[in-house]
Order: C-alpha cells, then sequence, then structure tokens
C-alpha cells in the first residue's frame, strides 16, 4: 500500500501542461504513456500520482486536463475515454474509498480488462490518513503498485512478492 500522503507530495511537481499535448508528444517520443483511473474527487491524490509518474519518465493522461471532454459527462465523454484507454499503453487505477463508490471508476477498469493486455493494467492500492487500505480488490487480479524492498517503487503480479522497479517498467 502506498501512503496517500506520499503521493499528494508530488502533486505541485506534475508539469503545468494539458494531459492531450503530454500524452501527444509522449507518444511522438515513444515514452510510455498511461490513462489514469481515478475520481475527480481525489484531484490532489491524482495529480500527485502523475507528478510522480512523470518523474519516473511516464506521461500521464488525467480526463479533467483535456480540453476536448464535453463540461458536462455524456455519450460522447464515455468514447473518448475509450479510445484513450485504448490508445495508451497502462492503465493505472488509483484507489481509493472515493475510487470504489465512483460510477465511472469500476466501469473504466472493466473496460479496460476486456481491451487491454492484463499485464498493462496496474492498481495503485493507497492507505489514507485513517490507515484505512483501498484496493486490495484488486490485488489478486492485476499487477499493483507497492513499496521495494530496499526502497523505491515496484509494480508486483499478483501473487509475487518480488517486482520490478517502475523506472524499470518497459512498454
Amino acid at each position: 500500500m502506498i501512503n496517500q500522503s506520499s503521493i499528494r507530495a508530488y502533486a505541485g511537481r506534475a508539469e503545468i501542461r494539458k494531459s492531450e499535448q503530454i500524452v501527444n508528444e509522449a507518444l511522438v517520443a515513444g515514452k510510455q504513456t498511461a490513462f489514469l483511473s481515478h475520481s475527480h474527487r481525489d484531484a490532489e491524490l491524482a495529480k500527485g500520482l502523475q507528478g510522480y509518474l512523470q518523474a519516473q519518465g511516464w506521461m500521464v493522461y488525467i480526463d479533467w486536463e483535456d480540453t476536448s471532454m464535453p463540461p458536462k459527462p455524456n455519450r460522447e465523454t464515455a468514447q473518448k475515454i475509450k479510445g484513450r484507454i485504448k490508445r495508451l499503453d497502462w492503465f493505472i487505477f488509483l484507489a481509493t474509498a472515493n475510487s470504489a463508490n465512483s460510477r465511472w471508476c469500476p466501469w473504466e477498469i472493466g473496460f479496460a480488462d476486456g481491451v487491454k493486455n492484463i499485464d498493462k493494467i496496474v492498481i495503485v492500492p493507497t492507505r489514507d490518513s485513517a490507515g484505512n487500505n483501498h484496493g486490495s480488490e484488486y490485488l489478486d487480479l492485476y499487477r499493483h503498485v507497492d513499496t521495494a524492498q530496499g526502497g523505491g517503487v515496484g509494480v508486483f503480479r499478483p501473487t509475487d512478492k518480488r517486482g520490478v522497479l517502475l523506472e524499470d517498467v518497459t512498454p
């Protein structure tokens, strides 16, 4: 589990550019790209995770930064989200109490499960300030992010105790 306070520490470090610009540049440059599924109520956590992953060389798409999205979610929103999930290398699910209660987040992970290689879906389980863990319901299904033995952050397969450091994960 990753402490939410650790993710928040990166919130101010993300580039101040729109997600679609960042992702388009990354695709041209051959950098890793990821769709970040999260509750909009966790905007600060989403920005923190985006900043952390950018420090690792990943370019992360956040839907509410995309100026082409409709102002109010509708059918067009769903179509654009589907297109981004398909197009980007990774699908990352930020597991919080808010994402578990969201109407969109479970739909997004369900869609990703149907169109992406299972190894390209990663859960970021979190622990909130009250000590509550979020995301454990997915840990037996998908790879997940956790603190690596010896420091750093790694990506682990569901049943493995050993993983790959995040910066060493390739598309």
